[in-house]
């Protein structure tokens, strides 16, 4: 067989010449362009079919200046081409019209349309030349130094020019997939926007009606969205909506999927303009349909669009309409089993199912369909640490759903919770306000109009240079807009003549006695915050003992409070307060040892696991690492004491303790020390029922908890000081009072008429003396004045605090001992001398007093002196019937141990025996007879 003849059209150079002509006959004028017609089409055809399209063509086509003449042949025939339509909103900006602005100008001739009126078909010639030209120009366009030369050549305006002068679809296919491929350059996709190309390929969507075309635009408009800024004028300018009713118009497989292309990548970081257009188009529903579509690539797309939708709360209850939340449930559940992909992919579809939980209505079908136990699994799953934070967040939406909160806690939200309190996991990321719960969608009010004193300054400041324009200002600067001014303050003294700064400042006694301003604030909400708040629903429960009230549970909770970087949420203590609160806690807290973790914690400061290595640290060391205020545990100690105490608590502790299993058992007896301060009910629960022996036997076994020997010494070392030290007379021997050489005293520098300590406080006694303090000192050393003056009372916001029913003799001990003196000879005051009556005296008065304000170091130090003084050696027998009228058992023993040493009738006729070795009291009359002894003798007896 013969071989083909080679042709002109086989030699670049030809071709090249042919369009070199062409496009110089269009600048240079006066000939006609029907003489060159055929031999330019047979030149472009060839470039198209044989040159361009060969290894290395396209390369070779640039290197020798091909794309120059193709350009400018582009510009003639847009020149050439009818004119657009009257413009609209879709047309191109005025900076497209001169279209050949770009290029040499053209020569003068004739005009567009009188050469359409002298050629005999124009529009036929035209458009065959336009296809061969683009189609060899977006070919070219596929490699990046040809997109690079085309926009430095200034090629983009021509093709813009063409697809709003030339409605042909072959053309606007062409011209669209051109336009496509130069987009994929960001310099080049700059220069399309800011050309107008986007609402003529808008335009194209609805006006095209071929496939083809239309996928070459919607590529297009997918290649122009490479940046948040350009997705955001895309939507804006309205080009998600005619994409989504394409979708929804049921399209051939090909444009279905450039279709979903498109969208998802333009619902990149979702705006509200898509997300309107997207759902008014009606594309949502179609979204849910092709999420089980059988082609994968259109299928994922589908399912990340409907992901990204979620970013935006206006849409979020349509898409739960459509059956999004049952899709993007089953992807994640799918991407997370066996043969799943990896974490990255799962992120977009966590974050869409957290949003999900911000209205009531998606949180209803997340419930039905099985997503809170997805949720759980993502708490529980290490990898997907870097998500915690936002599940926790999107859980805090089911806050009010019981049926949810039940579920929840069976499936062990509560120490995954405590867990997150003291994790590493980061924070939650932050959305943006279009993202909030569409169960309270922002009202929209329509602006006012400005007031003309506020245009007037405006256009000052601008024409003096002090705003550069309109927007630096802003319009709540308008006198429309601004607030009142506040009335000015009224003078407290209006009738005096002249105000000086202390008679303007109110004082505080007249402050109402309500929330201080720092607790009227708003809580900081930190990275613990949801999980604080889930808690705390969760301790509002009747019974929260089965959740809350568990060693991890209380680990995590008392982790936080005392290892918080800056202070802890209140909310933290007042969940603990609560449940130490609750009845239905106190056996909890017996079996999960929470009263040994709570004192350990917050009393002792020192982290259970840590005690080995703590304990031969000061005390005050330990609280200042771990960041703890001793007086948090006292108040959570003292409600459990409150709880144990009552009817209910002696119940609930005596059955624990006979009835219970052996490790409730032994837990009771090491608990008892802790939250029981009555000496009868200790006493009957530890001594004589056996409590003590339980604890003691379960040291010699192996122990039933991690912690259980820091917590039995613990125990025992509190059940030593509940026990008088004056109650052991075999073991430990009284410390004398010495009256010669008194320590020093410490309330000292606050008195004076110019004290060395400035006082904060006041103490108001009935005879109007009014007595200096510290409100600090004073909180800090009872339990009585820590609730008058750091609690919620009106005393806590006053400078002037009444004291009823105190003289001032009685008064003075209360005052030095508040402020940390001991032994400083301010309890032997009120003592009267000896031979005079007890009975009456001001020193029963400050006993009495000691007692009602919760000071029994005072106490004992009083009674202490009045034993030293009227039972000594100067004092007779008849003094000793007052004394033992005292209620106070350590006092009776006292009394004991001081006329141990007399003679044995004084003893006798005070009405005191001596049994053997060891002194008892006879029992007064209609008194129950005690046993003898000590509790050490008794326990270990048993």
């Amino acid at each position: 067989m013969a071989a083909a003849k080679p042709t002109l059209t086989d030699s670049l150079s030809f071709c090249l010449a042919q369009l070199t002509a062409a496009a110089g006959e269009g600048l240079g004028g006066g000939k006609d362009t029907a003489t060159n017609e055929t031999p330019l089409g047979r030149a472009l055809l060839a470039l198209r079919t044989r040159h361009v399209k060969a290894a290395g063509g396209i390369e070779r086509f640039r290197a020798r200046g091909g794309l120059r003449p193709l350009l400018a042949l582009l510009r003639r025939a847009a020149a050439a081409g009818p004119a657009p339509s009257q413009a609209g909103a879709g047309s191109a900006p005025s900076s497209v019209e001169p279209a050949t602005s770009a290029g040499p100008a053209p020569s003068p001739g004739p005009t567009p349309s009188a050469a359409a009126a002298s050629a005999p078909s124009p529009p036929a010639r035209l458009r065959k030349t336009l296809d061969l030209a683009l189609s060899i120009l977006a070919n070219c366009c596929t490699e990046g130094a040809c997109r690079a030369e085309v926009r430095r050549l200034g090629g983009i305006l021509p093709l813009v020019t063409i697809l709003q002068c030339v409605k042909t679809d072959s053309i606007q296919n062409r011209t669209a997939r051109a336009l496509g491929n130069l987009a994929m350059e960001p310099e080049s996709c700059g220069d399309i926007h800011s050309a107008g190309a986007v609402p003529l390929l808008v335009e194209s969507l609805t006006a095209c009606q071929d496939s083809q075309c239309l996928q070459s635009v919607v590529r297009a408009l997918r290649n122009l969205a490479d940046s948040p800024q350009h997705r955001l004028a895309l939507a804006q300018q309205g080009a998600v909506r005619p994409l989504a009713e394409l979708l929804a118009a049921a399209p051939d497989p090909a444009l279905t999927l450039a279709l979903v292309r498109a969208l998802l990548e333009l619902s990149r970081g979702c705006s509200r303009a898509c997300a309107e257009q997207l759902s008014l188009g009606g594309g949502l529903g179609p979204l849910v349909s092709l999420a089980s579509h059988p082609k994968k690539a259109v299928r994922e797309a589908a399912i990340l669009i409907l992901a990204n939708l979620c970013a935006q709360g206006l849409v979020r209850p349509a898409l739960g309409n459509a059956g999004g939340v049952e899709v993007l449930l089953g992807e994640l559940r799918r991407r997370r089993g066996p043969n799943g992909a990896g974490p990255a992919s799962q992120q977009p579809l966590v974050r869409a199912v957290c949003l999900l939980c911000r209205e009531a209505i998606n949180r209803a079908r997340l419930r039905d369909a099985g997503g809170l136990e997805l949720l759980m699994g993502l708490l529980r799953d290490p990898r997907a640490s870097a998500w915690h934070p936002r599940v926790v967040a999107a859980l805090v939406g089911f806050l009010y759903d019981t049926g949810a909160l039940g579920r929840l806690q069976a499936l062990g939200l509560v120490p995954l919770l405590a867990g997150q309190l003291c994790g590493d996991a980061g924070d939650e990321e932050e959305e943006g306000r279009e993202a909030a719960s569409w169960d309270f969608p922002e009202e929209r009010t329509p602006e006012r109009a400005e007031a003309g004193s506020f245009r007037s300054l405006r256009s000052w400041l601008i024409s003096e240079g002090y705003a550069a324009g309109p927007g630096d200002i802003s319009p709540d600067w308008s006198p429309e807009r601004c607030p009142p001014p506040p009335p000015p303050p009224e003078p407290a003294e209006p009738t005096s003549p002249t105000l000086g700064p202390t008679s303007l400042r109110t004082p505080r006694t007249l402050r109402t006695p309500g929330r201080s301003p720092a607790a009227t604030s708003e809580e900081p909400w930190g990275r613990e915050g949801p999980a604080l708040l889930l808690l705390s629903r969760f301790s509002q429960a009747p019974d929260p003992s089965g959740a809350l009230v568990t060693g991890s549970a209380l680990c995590g909770l008392l982790a936080y409070v005392t290892g918080s970087p800056g202070p802890p949420s209140p909310r933290a203590l007042r969940i603990l307060a609560r449940l130490t609160c609750n009845p239905a806690c106190l056996e909890a807290f017996v079996r999960s040892y929470g009263a040994a973790l709570l004192r350990a914690w917050l009393v002792l400061g020192v982290a259970p696991d840590d005690w080995p290595t703590l304990r031969a640290r000061p005390a005050r060391r330990q609280h200042r690492e771990l960041g703890v205020s001793p007086i948090r545990g006292e108040m959570l100690l003292q409600n459990l004491t409150v709880q144990a105490e009552s009817p209910f608590g002696v119940g609930a502790l005596t059955h624990l303790l006979l009835s219970g299993s052996p490790e409730d058992r032994v837990a009771c007896a090491l608990t008892l020390p802790f939250i029981c301060r009555k000496p009868s009910l200790w006493r009957r629960l530890l001594l004589d029922q056996g409590g003590l022996r339980l604890l003691l036997s379960a040291l010699t076994r192996p122990a039933p908890h991690p912690l259980f020997l820091f917590f039995a010494a613990d125990s025992l070392s509190c059940l030593q000081g509940l026990v008088s030290p004056t109650a052991i007379p075999a073991l430990l021997s009284p410390v004398p009072l010495d009256l010669d050489s008194p320590s020093p005293c410490l309330y000292e520098p606050l008195l004076g008429p110019a004290p060395i300590l400035a006082p904060d406080l006041h103490f108001l006694l009935d005879s109007g003396l009014r007595l200096p303090a510290r409100r600090a000192a004073s909180a800090t050393a009872s339990p009585f004045f820590r609730a008058l003056l750091a609690g919620s009372f009106a005393e806590a916001q006053m400078d002037l605090v009444p004291l009823r029913g105190l003289s001032p003799s009685a008064a003075r001990p209360i005052l030095h001992h508040l402020h940390g003196c001991r032994g400083c000879g301010a309890a032997l005051g009120p003592i009267p001398p000896p031979g005079q009556p007890l009975l009456g005296s001001e020193a029963e008065e400050a006993l009495e007093a000691a007692g009602r304000f919760l000071l029994p170091g005072l106490e004992e130090e009083l009674e202490e002196a009045v034993s030293r003084i009227h039972l000594g050696p100067h004092g007779g027998p008849e003094s000793v019937g007052e004394h033992e009228r005292r209620p106070s058992r350590s006092y009776r023993q006292r009394l004991m141990r001081e006329w141990s040493s007399a003679p044995g009738q004084r003893a006798e006729d005070a009405g005191v025996r001596r049994p053997g070795h060891s002194w008892s009291m006879r029992p007064a009359e209609g008194e129950q007879p005690r046993a003898s002894g000590t509790w050490p003798g008794l326990a270990f007896q048993s």
